[in-house]
């Protein structure tokens, strides 16, 4: 009887022994996943700092930003042009701020009633989409279409 109990003792401890070593190894493991690349891309900041410029030049603001959705109103005296602009960085790599654009007026026949550049001051990280506000110009008589088009735009890594 007492023999008995003693055997499934033993084999509950060494039950408990293994998920302990198992739970170790699992942690070493996460811990080198984590700090290794780490460590790995600080020993080659010198040579990550000379690619970098490079591929920064490599960057297309007018490709990577994508217009998800453009709405133009007027403002509340039915003047000045307000714009509502969400945008998506779709660059894996880039952050985009300072965009620049091109706003364009159009008549019923399609000629062009007014154009404005200006600069958004918002900054977009990779993969991420925001909507932003701004007043652009006199608004046009006689407008009916409006387009909105990005020019540029500075980028880091």
């Amino acid at each position: 009887m007492f023999e008995a109990q003693q055997q499934k003792e033993t084999s509950g401890n060494l039950g408990m022994w293994i998920g302990v070593a198992v739970i170790i190894v699992v942690v070493a493991a996460l811990a080198y996943y984590v700090m290794g690349p780490k460590g790995s891309s600080k020993n080659n900041s010198a040579t990550s700092a000379s690619g970098s410029s490079a591929s920064v030049a490599n960057a297309d603001a007018p490709k990577d930003l994508r217009v998800v959705n453009v709405k133009m109103d007027k403002d509340v005296t039915g003047n000045i042009a307000v714009w509502s602009v969400d945008l998506r960085n779709m660059s894996h790599t880039y952050t985009y701020k300072n965009i620049a654009y091109q706003t364009t007026y159009l008549g019923a026949d399609n000629s062009v009633l007014a154009q404005n550049t200006g600069t958004i001051n918002l900054s977009l990280d990779p993969g991420e989409e925001q909507t932003t506000q701004f007043r652009d110009l006199l608004y046009p008589s006689g407008t009916a279409v409006f387009k909105f088009l990005v020019t540029g735009a500075s980028a880091s890594q």
